[in-house]
């Protein structure tokens, strides 16, 4: 009898899981069948770009901005572009001047924001750039994206529906060369993604996710600020849980971006990827225990460990992974080759084992300092 309960509990949480990645797969395909449609107008825009250092890759982040198709009817830029520091000798703002030089027609602004008053230095660069925005629609985007020729164009169609309230981005993750960040950007592009678009799919979207948010300035005053903002570690999923939760709009936009997540090496990508787990455990305890069925294939080695002779479930969880897997590719159109295939069964381990490690500890480390966090999801500085 013990050992067919030890059997029954892990076998239900592999058929959840397996029940998840069909819905997932789902959920993919109506994501896809969305088009974007062409903009009535074009909406003038404000892009908001935190920086700080040089990420790999940010000349050619930001020239994907700069270079942006996206006039008015009289031939200018209806969008400007505002890039945040914390001091003039910041090396990012030197190619900024670059970019400036390159694009004379380009509206841009240099905010020069001083170190934060309060733990998210995102929040209060958004903040900074906010009051010198010009315009009423604003695209927070972080200095790690990179977007496609007509990305404002796909945006601005999308809010000419005057009940949407903020388009959120879903993204295709590209690796540095490093081994660590090739694992998470499968993590990103089949398992993450895949919850996302489920979440989508089965109840609205009631979230925003970080690297790209599109909003209208009144819903950001409508929310608290980013007064409100501030003392949140996910401010992102904050920002559009809360949109939602008053009445407003919230989209999985139909623009997909480039999330460039750099080279890290080992400690450095886990300490990242800690820090992602134990601030969506506290963001939403709840969905955060349910991840467990985003893991169909570490599920079913843990079955195959306690009850050996139900072996034959491990090729059929594996076969459904990669089908899941291989939809949520199309999805965000991420290039794979044998080698992520390979990986897959790697990834998903590490990420059940980092996802265990999420319900531990309540400290985080991000950009060389340490932060305690909150039951309520708000964090402040520990040293």
């Amino acid at each position: 009898m013990l050992d067919i309960l030890r059997f029954l509990l892990p076998a239900a949480f592999v058929a959840g899981s397996c029940v998840y990645c069909l819905l997932s797969i789902v959920a993919a395909r109506r994501y896809r069948a969305v088009t974007a449609s062409s903009a009535a107008q074009r909406l003038p825009l404000s892009i908001l770009k935190p920086l700080h250092g040089l990420d790999e890759g940010l000349e050619e982040n930001l020239r994907s901005y700069f270079a942006q198709d996206y006039a008015g009817q009289d031939g200018q830029p209806a969008f400007e572009i505002l890039c945040a520091a914390r001091d003039h000798m910041d090396p990012a703002l030197r190619l900024v001047e670059q970019l400036r030089r390159q694009f004379p027609a380009i509206p841009c602004q240099v905010i020069v924001t001083g170190d934060p008053p309060y733990a998210n230095a995102k929040v209060h660069s958004l903040a900074c750039m906010l009051r010198k925005a010009r315009y009423d629609l604003l695209v927070m985007a972080d200095s790690d994206v990179r977007v496609e020729p007509g990305f404002l164009d796909n945006v601005s169609a999308e809010f000419q529906d005057p009940k949407l309230g903020i388009a959120t981005c879903p993204y295709r993750a590209i690796p540095g060369d490093s081994p660590w960040s090739f694992l998470e950007a499968i993590h990103m592009n089949t398992e993450f993604l895949g919850g996302v678009l489920t979440a989508r799919m089965l109840e609205g979207v009631r979230f925003a996710l970080g690297p790209t948010i599109v909003a209208r300035r009144e819903v950001i005053a409508a929310i608290g600020g980013f007064e409100f903002l501030k003392d949140f570690l996910a401010e992102d999923f904050v920002m559009g849980n809360r949109a939602a939760a008053l009445g407003y709009g919230v989209i999985l936009s139909s623009a997909i971006i480039e999330h460039r997540i750099g080279s890290q090496p080992l400690l450095a990508n886990l300490r990242h990827r800690l820090r992602w787990a134990r601030s969506t455990r506290r963001s939403r305890p709840a969905g955060y225990f349910g991840e467990i069925f985003l893991r169909p294939l570490a599920l079913a080695i843990l079955l195959v460990g306690l009850a050996p002779w139900a072996w034959p479930a491990l090729p059929l969880v594996l076969a459904l992974r990669i089908w899941q897997a291989e939809e949520m590719r199309r999805t965000v159109r991420a290039r794979f080759e044998t080698a992520h295939w390979l990986a897959l069964p790697v990834q998903d381990l590490l990420s059940f084992a980092l996802w265990a490690a999420g319900f531990f500890g309540n400290s985080i480390r991000w950009r060389d300092r340490r932060y305690r966090l909150l039951r309520d999801g708000r964090f402040e500085y520990l040293d």
